[in-house]
C-alpha cells in the first residue's frame, strides 16, 4: 500500500510540474480503474494512476475548476484538477454512478445507475439525494432541454427513451426507439433529441414535445455516442466497432455529410476548441485516437490502459 501511495504521489508531482500552457487530457481506463494523463501538445502519456473501480464517464464542474470521475463500482465521485490530474476530493455514497450531468440551470445533478436500473437526482451544492427513480433496463446516457424542465435518459436494453420531469421529480413519459440506444443529445435548436442506437446503426431523431420519431439517420454499425463539433450545427457520431469510424451529422439537413476511419472501437469524444482535432477513446485497442480534422486522417494513436472510456481536456469546443 505504501509503495502504491508513493508511486501515486510521484506521478501527481510530475503532473503538477507540467507547463501550464501545455494542456492535459485525462483518459479513464475503465477495466483497470486508472487514469492516463496525456500532454495535449506532445501527445505523450505523462503519468498514470489508480483512481477507483470502474471509472466510466467524467464531467467538468460548471466553473471548470474540477473534473468529476464517476466511479460506478466504488459508489463515489472523484474530483480531479483538470490542469494537473491531482485528486481534490471524493464524494462517497453515490450509488453506482455511470453517466453524470448538470442541468443547464445548475439546480440538478443527475446520475444514471446502469447496473441498478435507476436514475438519481441530487442537489449539486452538497450531493444530497433528492429522488431515486426506477428505470427499465440499463439507463445509460442523458440529455437536458434548454429550460431544465426535463432530463432524457436512454434505456439501452429495453430500447426506450425516458423523460423525467425535474420539477416534479417524476417520470413524465417513456417511448420506444431503435435497438440499443446509448448516446443522446439535444439539437442546437432545442427541438429534437438525437439518439445513437447501436443495434440498428442509426441516429434516431425524436420530436420530444410530440413524443414522436421523425427520422432515422444511418451512420454505421454500432452508432454509440455523439459529440458537438462546436459550430452549433454538426455532431460527431462514434461507430463503436473494431474497424470503427466516426460520422459527421448535419442537424440542419439531418444527414451524414462526412465519415472518417477510426479503428479500435471509438467511444467518447472531445473536440479541440480551435476545431483542429477530435480525440476519442478506442475501447477495444487500449488507445486514445487523435483525428486531424483538417486532413480527415488519424494523426496520433496514444497507448493508454484497458478499455478506455471517458476522455476530457479543458481546451474543448462548446456543448452544442
Amino acid at each position: 500500500m505504501m509503495n502504491s501511495l508513493l508511486r501515486l504521489a510521484g506521478i501527481l508531482l510530475l503532473c503538477s510540474s507540467l507547463n501550464a500552457y501545455a494542456g492535459l487530457a485525462i483518459a479513464l481506463n475503465s477495466a483497470e480503474g486508472t487514469i492516463s494523463l496525456i500532454n495535449t501538445d506532445t501527445y505523450e502519456v505523462s503519468g498514470k494512476a489508480s483512481v477507483c473501480k470502474e471509472p466510466h464517464h467524467l464531467l467538468p464542474t460548471p466553473d471548470d475548476k474540477s473534473v468529476i470521475v464517476a466511479c460506478a463500482a466504488s459508489n463515489q465521485l472523484v474530483f480531479l484538477d483538470p490542469l494537473t490530474g491531482q485528486e481534490q476530493r471524493r464524494v462517497r455514497d453515490i450509488s453506482d454512478p455511470y453517466q453524470l450531468g448538470y442541468s443547464p440551470n445548475r439546480k440538478w445533478f443527475v446520475a444514471t445507475s446502469l447496473r441498478l436500473d435507476r436514475v438519481d437526482l441530487y442537489d449539486p451544492s452538497d450531493f444530497r439525494l433528492i429522488a431515486r427513480l426506477p428505470a427499465a433496463k440499463t439507463p445509460s446516457h442523458m440529455a437536458f432541454d434548454d429550460n431544465s424542465q426535463f432530463v432524457f435518459v436512454t434505456l439501452q436494453d429495453s430500447n426506450q427513451v425516458m423523460a423525467i420531469s425535474l420539477g416534479l421529480q417524476k417520470v413524465a413519459w417513456i417511448m420506444p426507439v431503435s435497438a440499443t440506444p446509448a448516446g443522446i443529445v439535444m439539437s442546437p435548436d432545442n427541438r429534437h433529441l438525437l439518439v445513437a442506437c447501436m443495434g440498428d446503426g442509426v441516429v434516431e431523431v425524436i420530436d420530444w414535445r410530440a413524443r414522436q420519431s421523425v427520422k432515422k439517420i444511418p451512420t454505421a454499425t454500432a452508432a454509440h455516442n455523439l459529440q458537438p463539433r462546436g459550430d452549433g450545427r454538426h455532431f460527431y457520431v462514434s461507430n463503436r466497432t473494431v474497424d470503427g469510424s466516426i460520422s459527421l451529422l448535419d442537424t440542419q439537413t439531418m444527414t451524414v455529410v462526412e465519415k472518417y476511419e477510426v479503428p479500435g472501437g471509438p467511444d467518447d469524444m472531445i473536440v479541440r476548441a480551435d476545431g483542429t482535432e477530435l480525440w476519442t477513446t478506442a475501447r477495444f485497442a487500449r488507445k486514445v485516437q487523435v483525428l486531424d480534422l483538417l486532413t480527415k486522417k488519424l494523426k496520433h494513436s496514444i497507448p493508454v490502459g484497458s478499455s478506455p472510456h471517458g476522455v476530457f481536456f479543458l481546451n474543448h469546443a462548446g456543448l452544442r
